[in-house]
């Protein structure tokens, strides 16, 4: 069978350097034993060296001619290819209900949507590694402060360890992306609960994020009027990109107090 076309609609980025490929798969290393969930697998070049891990591993492939490509090539996934569209996935039900890894040289187009996808499954996944665009792995991995700090970033490190392991160039791609890549590695963290309500945390930080020039009393207005006394507080006078993930469990403590007072 002839190689797979790269499909642009896909996001699709076919990785030709197989020393980098082995690098990616050791990055699973960091959770043992545990079964592995690869998304976007292609014609299988991260696949191959999973696969030598001794473990589990079950790939889900939403493009017709990949998943042809892999039933021809590697016979020994029969069984284990998930002919869908990952965003779509029950996770749940991937491995029984067990937790695992979940790894890809992921599509750059879909990439947030698959780590948010991660956090609403994170007491499955305690381990997600793979390769993405080197600016959001920078956004994920920033800390307070940071022009690229924002709302992946704070979302992911209030339940995952980010680490920024290293940058892939574009000549090791068919075709070569238009910018780096780069691997990283998120493993949760020993948080089991926020501490605040955790829908409430999750509208801050997106609402705040989403007008990140203004000051917090004038961003979280949607949420806690301006003339709240609440709002006079010297933290509404920063920007979203000054708070912690501490901080920011903090103010939606307060937020909520105050909404109860409201009521």
């Amino acid at each position: 069978m002839p190689l797979v076309k790269p499909k642009k609609f896909l996001g699709q980025h076919f990785l030709t350097d197989l020393g980098i490929a082995n690098d990616i798969a050791d990055t699973v290393d960091a959770c043992p034993d545990l079964p592995i969930l690869e998304v976007g697998p292609g014609m299988g070049v991260l696949t191959q060296f999973l696969m030598k891990k001794d473990r589990e591993v079950k790939v889900v492939e939403l493009d017709f001619e990949s998943v042809a490509y892999l039933k021809l090539n590697f016979p020994a996934l029969d069984g284990q290819i998930i002919e869908d569209d990952f965003l779509k996935l029950k996770l749940e039900n991937i491995f029984e209900g067990k937790p695992f890894v979940l790894t890809g040289n992921y599509p750059y187009n879909i990439s947030s949507q698959i780590f948010f996808k991660m956090l609403d499954y994170k007491d499955l996944i305690p381990c997600c590694t793979g390769m993405i665009q080197k600016e959001v792995a920078e956004r994920i991995a920033a800390g307070p402060g940071s022009k690229t700090y924002g709302i992946l970033s704070v979302l992911i490190q209030a339940w995952y360890k980010v680490e920024y392991l290293f940058t892939v160039h574009e000549h090791v791609f068919n075709p070569p992306p238009k910018v780096k890549s780069a691997v990283i590695r998120m493993t949760r963290n020993e948080t089991t609960n926020l501490g605040c309500d955790e829908k409430l945390f999750k509208n801050i930080v997106k609402t705040t994020f989403n007008q990140r020039r203004k000051t917090l009393r004038n961003s979280i207005s949607s949420i806690l009027d301006k003339s709240h006394p609440l709002s006079a507080d010297p933290i509404f006078n920063k920007r979203p990109e000054q708070l912690s993930v501490k901080e920011f469990v903090e103010l939606t403590n307060r937020v909520e107090a105050a909404l109860k007072k409201e009521e």
